[in-house]
């Protein structure tokens, strides 16, 4: 199959990306949170003193990504954060009254933004839009928590059948090694 733009996945992601962040700069303006910031203020809004690890599984952003945009937010106020009493290593994350207010001036232009980048697509096709797009969130969440799991060994039928092999060859080796000694007696 020849390459095409209209058939490629990350191409056409990309597109839709790009026009869904537009339209969020365009409603939020340049005073406003950035999308990924906007997404920090909601989730710790909704679950205070969440720990920074538990924030990376909820936004998807990566951890270190993560740990730069809370500094960052902490400096402009929009953020605190303490060590957790459960673990000394663990930070909890809350919403400041600052961050309250950005997050609570953007809810409803972030609303406008979102609406307007599903209203490109018919309503009959809307929720089935929504509904792929979070099954391959899904799809990746999974895909990543396999990779943050140490793989099991596996032993796999080739694996068990050399060893067999092997086996068996020493095995034979030995009792010809011994009936050359017993040759030789």
């Amino acid at each position: 199959m020849a390459y095409s733009l209209k058939n490629s996945p990350g191409h056409l992601l990309r597109r839709a990306q790009q026009y869904a962040h537009d339209l969020y700069s365009t409603e939020v303006g340049p005073n406003g949170p950035t999308p990924r910031q906007y997404e920090v203020l909601h989730v710790v809004a909704q679950n205070a003193g969440l720990s920074q690890t538990d924030l990376v599984q909820q936004t998807g952003i990566d951890r270190s990504t993560l740990a730069d945009m809370i500094a960052r937010m902490m400096k402009k106020g929009l953020l605190s954060r303490k060590r957790t009493k459960e673990d000394a290593r663990a930070n909890a994350v809350s919403i400041t009254p600052a961050g309250r207010r950005m997050l609570t001036a953007a809810n409803s232009k972030v609303a406008k933004a979102e609406n307007a980048a599903l209203a490109v697509l018919p309503k009959t096709q809307q929720a089935a839009f929504m509904r792929s797009l979070r099954a391959y969130a899904e799809a990746l969440d999974k895909m990543a928590e396999g990779a943050a799991t140490p793989a099991k060994k596996k032993t796999t039928k080739k694996k068990t059948a050399k060893k067999k092999t092997t086996a068996k060859r020493k095995t034979t080796k030995k009792k010809a090694a011994k009936k050359r000694r017993a040759k030789r007696r």
